[in-house]
């Protein structure tokens, strides 16, 4: 949960509202509406006419209840967005100009704060950042590879190899590393329903990263795929990435600028490589 609002929900009572309480023109019924609203955002949502009714009819047990509002009774990342912009329309509504600018500002430093990977913008809504895409994608890559012993062994390999990289950055290094993301994501191609089904079938399997790339049909455009396949032309035929090469073909020694693009540039496509990954997700819950 790592750069997500529900990852720190616990510091938000006091880092944002309880400072937002003290504003002079802050209401008495502030955790009332709040309240009410957070409800929405629930995973079991009270009964507005009763269990509900019984918390927002009383201030102080409004406020208590929204204070001791546990991340585990939210539905999820998005869910706790969707209450932060439904709040601002709450405050707004109580029609102070200043305690509304407050709480853009709370908000505002709570993001800051703690790197959470949301750009605000006024009057108020919460934009993932591509940073925080990215590292969501990572984050349900590593979700996906978990369900599978393999796949696992192989995600464990990889990020072993790029902590390795802090104390050595060789060109040795550097290869073990691409080689150690070709072959996880090169597992996980095999586990495409396009090539599952095609294997199931053909008199040759689809076994290689560029053939698994050729029987499936999640690309937008010819060069997208091409794109893909060219990454692996290149660690195939590079010396020492994963084979041993051809010499003629190396214009210079591999180094840290290189892992860094070609690790992105492979993550970036990895959406194409399974169907476990929701893209639509990574980006905004």
């Amino acid at each position: 949960m790592r750069g997500e609002i529900i990852g720190v929900w616990s510091e938000m009572w006091r880092q944002v509202w309880s400072k937002l309480a003290k504003h002079n023109d802050a209401p008495e019924d502030l955790f009332c509406e709040l309240y009410r609203e957070l409800n929405k955002s629930f995973v079991v949502k009270l009964d507005p006419a009763t269990s509900l009714a019984a918390i927002v009819d009383d201030k102080d047990e409004a406020r208590i209840a929204f204070r001791d509002t546990k991340v585990t009774a939210l539905n999820g990342e998005l869910s706790a967005v969707e209450f932060l912009e439904r709040a601002h329309t709450v405050i707004e509504d109580f029609g102070s100009e200043a305690l509304t600018n407050r709480y853009f500002l709370l908000i505002r430093d709570f993001l800051d704060k703690y790197s959470l990977r949301y750009d605000l913008r006024r009057p108020f809504s919460l934009h993932p950042t591509l940073p925080g895409v990215f590292a969501r994608l990572m984050r349900d890559l590593r979700h996906v590879t978990s369900q599978d012993a393999a796949l696992a062994a192989l995600m464990h390999d990889f990020e072993e190899c790029v902590r390795d990289l802090k104390g050595d950055q060789s060109p040795r290094k550097v290869k073990q590393c691409i080689s150690a993301q070709f072959n996880l994501l090169e597992a996980l191609f095999k586990q495409h329903p396009d090539v599952v089904a095609f294997n199931a079938t053909a008199r040759r399997e689809a076994n290689t990263f560029g053939a698994m790339c050729d029987r499936t049909s999640v690309w937008p455009h010819e060069q997208i795929k091409e794109s893909a396949k060219g990454i692996y032309r290149f660690a195939n035929d590079y010396p020492g990435i994963r084979h041993a090469g051809t010499a003629a073909s190396q214009l210079r020694e591999i180094e840290m600028r290189d892992l860094v693009s070609v690790t992105i540039m492979l993550a970036g496509f990895t959406p194409y490589f399974t169907d476990a990954l929701d893209a639509g997700h990574a980006y905004s819950d």
